[in-house]
């Protein structure tokens, strides 16, 4: 019961500390002072207080994406075991419904992003389908490795207790399995280098220019929403690719909130040092990533 509540407080505490701290070490590598670590927590309070602005083309669609988007998001939460504790719902299969929530969310955001008849948020959402069509293929590859080395269609099972022994007895295929994880953990949250959230250029948007014309407390549900899923995303990457137990529960939390920390300031540096790719780069990198999942389901099926 601890653990669960635990589970709950971190996920919807410690999304918006993600996001501080990836801006605060971009900042630094640029030599600048930057906004507060605690920054995204003020940006959606003022938000939540700010009223909301609708144009006349939009139905319930548009009101409804973000939200519906959000409470996916949070389901997916769920379901993934945060370190070496078990997730607050598991049962056989459940890594299905982990990957179609992601699915019913982005279906839920383009939808709204179309439903504003606007040909810039069309072009988002027609470049968020299409990349989105090669970022789950290797999602499922990694997931079919992990429920072959587990023995099971599980992800608590899957991510607690058998990482730390497949690196020692399929250390390669783990490997290849976290490189193509870190890519879709990227493209997923439209980081640099597929995508900048911080530019404000039509042309070159991905996901932001989706949710131009939103505002408001609907807008912090966005942000909110996108926080989340970098913190799903980056617990399930740091499960593989950080594997920890000592069994002392504080302990093990305790790990697991520095190694999403650790991540934070991976993808801060990883922003700093790359220059966002041109779009027509993004299909190769994420059909590297597919082919990197790719192989190591062929590594553990030999």
């Amino acid at each position: 019961m601890t653990d669960a509540v635990i589970h709950i407080l971190l996920t919807l505490l410690m999304p918006p500390l993600l996001l501080g701290i990836i801006g605060k070490t971009k900042a630094l590598f640029a030599g600048r002072v930057g906004a507060p670590i605690l920054q995204p927590y003020y940006d959606l309070a003022k938000l939540l207080r700010k009223g909301s602005v609708f144009s006349d083309t939009t139905t319930w669609v548009f009101q409804a994406g973000p939200v519906v988007t959000l409470a996916a998001t949070l389901t997916a939460s769920f379901l993934i075991p945060l370190g070496e504790h078990r997730a607050p719902l598991s049962f056989s299969g459940d890594m299905v419904l982990f990957a179609y929530l992601f699915g019913l969310a982005r279906f839920c955001t383009t939808a709204a992003a179309l439903d504003t008849g606007s040909s810039f948020e069309g072009m988002g959402a027609a470049r968020e389908a299409t990349f989105a069509c090669l970022a789950e293929p290797a999602l499922f590859f990694s997931l079919a490795v992990l429920a072959r080395l587990s023995g099971s269609l599980s992800l608590t099972p899957m991510l607690t207790g058998t990482v730390a022994t497949s690196w020692l007895n399929s250390g390669a295929s783990i490997l290849l399995l976290g490189g193509s994880l870190f890519i879709v953990l990227l493209v997923e949250n439209c980081r640099v280098p597929f995508d900048d959230p911080t530019t404000h250029l039509e042309l070159t948007m991905i996901h932001e220019v989706m949710v131009l014309d939103h505002s408001g407390p609907l807008f912090g549900v966005i942000l909110y929403g996108a926080a989340v899923k970098l913190f799903v995303l980056g617990a399930l990457f740091t499960d593989i690719a950080l594997p920890y137990a000592t069994g002392i529960t504080l302990v093990d939390w305790g790990l697991f909130i520095v190694a999403m920390l650790m991540l934070a300031i991976g993808i801060g540096v990883v922003e700093s040092v790359m220059a966002r790719l041109r779009i027509v780069k993004v299909p190769q990198m994420l059909a590297a990533a597919c082919i990197l999942a790719a192989f190591s389901l062929l590594l553990v099926l030999r």
